[in-house]
């Protein structure tokens, strides 16, 4: 490996661990983590990501200023020449003629779900409760073959919108909306905290996924892929709601693939691991169940991006997962098997 020197450019490309160990990114990194009161240490698995992905991470407390500063002043000042990335996915036209539904489509996993679908020559259903940020992805994609809807799945008239806004036939369903718990234990959990996991976990999931079933039934075909998590495949991811919840996911998945395997509808699930999307968080941890999972976070191999999550859900979501059904794929960088 070759060693960074003084005159090596770097970019918000490049990993955490990259820029600790650049002789001009580590103590600009070092200085404005301990300006912002935050230890090195606490990055943990965020190490391997590349530098930008605080942004979407920090939700909102690190601008994109902050990063640019960073960036300029390793650099000397200079904001050094990046060539543009080709996204995954460009020049392929896996999804041309399809009609896909991705919900919680305004960011993170379900935007970047959407946009690669775009990528590959398909029409996006995209469905979120933020009409702000779905409008701002509607701007940047800049095409008629994305399709907006502003929807609360937790309520019956949102799926009629999502369902009508897409249309007779509907090939393919990423159900990705989600929301996280507040880490408590289950002597801790209240019945509000229950009910708000479910709700948008489950219920909303269950709601769309069974309208959206219907039509395919008719086509004899079509291809949805639910988001479980970590928390669906052990205990020491999350909270009791959550973990129950995303439990739930992968069994109605199971349910699903067997019950429509020989109706010409593939069901499968994607379990992520820890991703660096920004997921919003309960403002109050709870105290017992929190400091638990503490104990476990140090498990975590690293964070993976909304990209790599896109990546795996529209592997199965396409024709190129034909003969899979009722499969879970972890999509966490080994987590699962630590």
């Amino acid at each position: 490996m070759t060693e960074n020197t003084q005159s090596t450019p770097i970019t918000a490309r490049d990993t955490i661990q990259e820029w600790l160990d650049h002789p001009a990114g580590g103590p600009v990194l070092r200085g404005f983590m301990e300006q912002s009161g935050t230890d090195v240490s606490a990055l943990g698995p965020a190490l391997g990501m590349p530098l930008q992905q605080l942004v979407a991470m920090s939700q909102g407390k690190l601008p994109q200023e902050a990063v640019d500063g960073m960036v300029l002043q390793a650099n000397g000042g200079v904001m050094p020449e990046v060539a543009e990335e080709t996204p995954a996915g460009t020049g392929s036209d896996r999804f041309a003629g399809k009609t896909v539904i991705v919900t919680g489509a305004a960011n993170g996993i379900g935007r970047a779900t959407a946009e690669r679908i775009l990528r590959e020559g398909g029409r996006v259903i995209a469905a979120d409760i933020s009409e702000e940020r779905l409008a701002e992805f509607a701007r940047s994609a800049g095409t008629d073959q994305l399709v907006t809807v502003t929807a609360d799945l937790t309520k019956a008239e949102s799926v009629q919108k999502v369902t009508d806004a897409a249309g007779e036939q509907i090939h393919g369903l990423a159900n990705v909306a989600g929301i996280n718990d507040d880490f408590s234990a289950i002597h801790e959990v209240s019945d509000q905290m229950w009910a708000k996991v479910f709700a948008v976990n489950v219920d909303g999931l269950v709601r769309l996924t069974r309208a959206v079933t219907e039509k395919m039934l008719a086509a004899k075909s079509g291809s949805i892929v639910h988001v479980s998590s970590e928390a669906g495949l052990r205990g020491s991811a999350s909270g009791v709601a959550y973990t129950a919840s995303k439990h739930a996911v992968i069994g109605i998945t199971k349910s699903m693939a067997f019950m429509y395997a020989k109706e010409g509808i593939r069901t499968n699930v994607v379990a992520p691991g820890g991703v660096a999307t920004g997921i919003p968080m309960e403002p109050q941890l709870a105290e017992f169940g929190n400091a638990k999972l503490t104990e476990a976070r140090g498990n975590i191999p690293g964070l993976g991006t909304a990209e790599q999550l896109a990546a795996s859900i529209t592997f199965l979501l396409s024709d190129d997962g034909a003969n899979i059904n009722g499969a879970v794929l972890a999509s966490d960088g080994g987590w699962s098997a630590v």
